[in-house]
């Protein structure tokens, strides 16, 4: 599963990048996916919409509806 999140986050990178930041993962703990918002995310205050909204969403739509995904 964890290759999926990746290939996931792969396909979500450039729309990040657009806006100065990029995402990397972290870890996996169970259906937790940890993230690190880098770059412009790591300070924007739409951090939460963009980690929740867009990047859970898309994860629970491309790789399982039971994940959740956690900034750290």
């Amino acid at each position: 599963m964890e290759e999926k999140i990746k290939a996931a986050l792969d396909q979500l990178r450039p729309a990040i990048q657009g806006h100065g930041g990029d995402v990397e993962f972290v870890a996996l703990e169970g259906n937790t996916v940890k993230l690190h918002l880098v770059g412009h995310c790591g300070s924007c205050p739409y951090a939460m919409m963009t980690l929740k909204n867009g990047i859970e969403a898309a994860l629970r739509e491309q790789v399982s509806p039971n994940l959740t995904v956690e900034r750290v």
